[in-house]
């Protein structure tokens, strides 16, 4: 899992020489005073780095560039603390290639109304510097996102983090390179996409391996570490007697820890953080992967069954935004449905590969049929997500662009005992009721795989959305259908007509 804090977003603040150096000095104290009080804050989990005040064309243009140049930086932050003449800005934005925040802030949180002079004034001009700049933003149709309050308030640095959250999401798919062990499952359409265009629109490098040299790297790992993974288990999971070792079933975990070895280090010598399998196409594997899938999705890894490679995508991108938050980023699968009036729920699940940081309880280790793809039983790990807020998220490929769909849910307590379903699980009650979700969320064209996070909500989606330039519907407490059905058609034109000739 990423440390964001090993990220910094660049703060730029606008003015012009017209105002002397007296003047360009307090904007530079006071606009350092701002970034630190960013910087310090809890919810913001990245560095945000000051930068000398910018007052000219070349000043502004060479600054993007130099941020466009530094890996470490997933975003820039503006403000205009003086007026500062949106004309001098046209370059540097037309050059910028990293998300944007414009922060409508000032120095001061009150008006010293007895001691207001011209002084005052001329230092004291965001509300229309700002302005200013947002114009030429919207003219220019630049990405970003807007947040207006005071730095110091705890409303705008949640805000602030949220959006250093998903310039860290929109800074992993591009540096994301995927690994398929083999193809899409056949005849599924929802799975299928145009990989080229994903590194075009995100970054990220799609591409496949034969199965069989996943294979040959499980196969080759030694007893020794097999030994000392197993006892990682034990002490980790609550293990079925039957999977301990020297028991009846304990070959079944030795194969699943070497299945883990072998993918680990696959992915880390490959330079991949996203993956996929799909049931269909195991070669000389036993198992199906489960347990090391689970495993590595918690520690922040994508992954999509099937070979879904765009759930994959968004497994890395939500598992990145929400590094260091309690909870996970996990496949997950609208399965099946409790349809008692008044109390609908949704059953979610997968066939093995949920992620156990879902849940804060230790999850149970065992090892069950899977009925489907002709191998060996394989092990996985049981549990039920944690009652809480949390967010599902699909995307799909709608021809010419993107669509991600999100529902906002809540997840709850499993209402009854569920001892024969041996996968992990999560039941959800999603906004704004059953009936209106699922409606939504067909005619939307969503897929039936989805990430499920209860790490981040529905604003680092939002923000991720906006950089990326991709289509966003939501379903959450306020959507009603003839709504989201005009917002549907809305959106088919705008992005067709956007594509050009």
């Amino acid at each position: 899992m990423p440390d964001l804090a090993q990220y910094e977003v660049w703060f730029l603040t606008g003015s012009q020489d017209l105002y002397g150096d007296e003047t360009l000095r307090q904007v530079a104290e006071q606009s350092q005073t701002v970034a630190a009080a960013l910087d310090g804050a809890s919810a913001v989990p990245a560095r945000i780095v000051w930068k000398p005040v910018v007052k000219s064309r070349d000043g502004i243009r060479q600054a993007m560039l130099d941020a466009n140049a530094d890996d470490k930086v997933i975003g820039v932050i503006a403000w205009m603390h003086t007026f500062s003449p949106a004309k001098m800005w046209i370059a540097g934005l037309g050059a910028l290639d990293k998300p944007l925040l414009h922060l409508h802030t000032q120095a001061n949180v009150d008006l010293p109304w007895d001691q207001i002079d011209f002084d005052f004034m001329n230092l004291n001009q965001a509300a229309h510097g700002d302005r200013e700049f947002g114009y030429i933003e919207t003219r220019m149709s630049i990405p970003r996102t807007t947040v207006a309050g005071h730095a110091s308030h705890a409303a705008t640095q949640e805000r602030v983090g949220t959006w250093v959250r998903a310039a860290a999401g929109r800074h992993a798919t591009r540096n994301l390179r995927l690994a398929r062990f083999g193809d899409n499952m056949r005849n599924v359409a929802v799975t299928e996409g145009d990989k080229t265009e994903a590194e075009i629109k995100l970054g990220v490098q799609v591409n496949t391996w034969g199965v069989n040299e996943l294979a040959e790297v499980v196969h080759a790992q030694s007893e020794a570490d097999i030994d000392a993974l197993v006892a990682e288990y034990v002490d980790t999971y609550d293990v079925d007697e039957n999977l301990r070792p020297g028991a009846e079933r304990a070959d079944s975990l030795r194969y699943g820890a070497a299945i883990e070895l072998g993918l680990r280090s696959f992915l880390e010598e490959g330079g991949f953080t996203a993956f996929t399998t799909t049931f269909e196409d195991l070669g000389e594997l036993r198992q199906l992967p489960g347990l090391a899938v689970q495993r590595l999705m918690a520690d922040g890894y994508g992954f999509g069954a099937e070979g879904d490679w765009k759930t994959a995508i968004l497994v890395r991108t939500a598992a990145v935004m929400g590094a260091g938050l309690p909870g996970g980023a996990s496949l997950m699968e609208d399965y099946t449905y409790h349809l008692e009036p008044g109390n609908e729920l949704i059953l979610g699940a997968h066939m093995l590969e949920v992620n156990p940081a879902l849940s804060s309880e230790k999850a149970r280790l065992t090892v069950a049929e899977l009925g489907i793809g002709g191998k060996e039983d394989p092990v996985r790990l049981v549990f039920t997500a944690d009652a809480g807020d949390a967010i599902v998220v699909a995307m799909s490929d709608m021809r010419e662009r993107f669509r991600l769909v999100a529902n906002v849910v809540e997840n709850v307590a499993l209402p009854a005992p569920m001892p024969k379903l041996p996968v992990g699980h999560a039941v959800w009650k999603p906004q704004p009721d059953f009936h209106t979700s699922a409606t939504a969320w067909i005619q939307a064209g969503a897929a039936h795989h989805t990430v499920m996070s209860n790490q981040v909500g529905l604003e680092v989606f939002r923000d991720f959305a906006t950089m990326s330039e991709i289509e966003l519907l939501v379903i959450d407490e306020s959507t009603t259908l003839p709504a989201f059905a005009a917002e549907m058609r809305a959106n088919a034109a705008y992005y067709r007509l956007a594509q050009g000739l």
